[in-house]
């Protein structure tokens, strides 16, 4: 299973258009970005692969990675930072399953499933497949399993991807706090790789007008607000699942320059071999 991270940026991105903080100058300075959020994940011995999340920043992704186009996708949420990019399967597709949840949002009143039908109904060859979380679903050879997060006040989902022939592992926490329930935990226990979201570092949390929660034994804040993890709640949630290596990802600007590209905050165009 060959996994490359196309977008690891938040809403706005790394360089954010028009910013010229020490950050992005920073960005600018060393030739790297930070796009939408969108992880492309190829089965190497079918030769499918699968794109988790479409970034609005699609078409610039796929041209600037050395990767195919998806023969299906998954959709975590509706933010438009991780769905809007579909727009971008008009005339590049025969055929395009897109898996997402199948559990109704009270907020909305649809699920994931049926608001990607009903965005996208002008995309005749995209199909829109819904699919129950905890109850595991094969897409390119691959074992996918969708498991609720916590990202208020919408409805969000983590994923495991496992290839059962080599027992690979890839868990995506999703949009989310720190408060993952564990059940979902359960699911993406023990991974080969974590992609962890993990905003803001917990020193930035005193600037949010909700301040942190998830407060570790430390008297850090493990979540930013209440939707996304800080850095080192996203650390801690590599700890509570043992996972073999971590990236954090939908990092924002906000971090200081000097910590920005510290490991383990990934870049786009990592690409990884499980």
């Amino acid at each position: 299973m060959r996994v490359t991270l196309l977008g690891t940026g938040d809403t706005t991105g790394t360089p954010t258009v028009g910013c010229e903080c020490d950050t992005c100058a920073e960005a600018r300075r060393r030739g790297v970005e930070r796009t939408r959020f969108s992880v492309h994940v190829e089965n190497e011995r079918s030769g499918e692969s699968l794109l988790v999340d479409f970034s609005p920043d699609f078409r610039h992704q796929f041209l600037t990675q050395e990767v195919p186009l998806p023969d299906a996708g998954i959709v975590t949420h509706i933010h438009f930072d991780h769905l809007d990019g579909l727009g971008n399967a008009y005339r590049l597709f025969d055929d395009l399953p897109v898996h997402a949840a199948d559990e109704t949002d009270p907020q909305t009143g649809e699920s994931v499933a049926e608001t990607v039908s009903r965005k996208y109904d002008y995309l005749d060859r995209v199909h829109v497949s819904p699919e129950t979380p905890f109850e595991p679903f094969e897409v390119c050879g691959l074992e996918v399993t969708l498991v609720p997060v916590d990202h208020p006040p919408l409805i969000c989902f983590g994923l495991a991807i496992e290839d059962t022939e080599t027992g690979a592992k890839l868990s995506l926490s999703g949009d989310t706090s720190y408060g993952i329930p564990e059940a979902s935990r359960a699911v993406l226990d023990d991974p080969d790789l974590l992609l962890a979201d993990g905003i803001v570092p917990a020193s930035l949390s005193e600037h949010h007008p909700r301040g942190g929660k998830h407060v570790g034994a430390d008297g850090v804040p493990r979540t930013f607000g209440q939707k996304h993890m800080t850095r080192e709640g996203a650390l801690a949630l590599a700890r509570d699942l043992s996972a073999t290596e971590t990236r954090i990802v939908h990092t924002a600007h906000f971090y200081p320059a000097n910590e920005a590209f510290e490991e383990p905050l990934a870049i786009d165009g990592e690409t990884y071999e499980l």
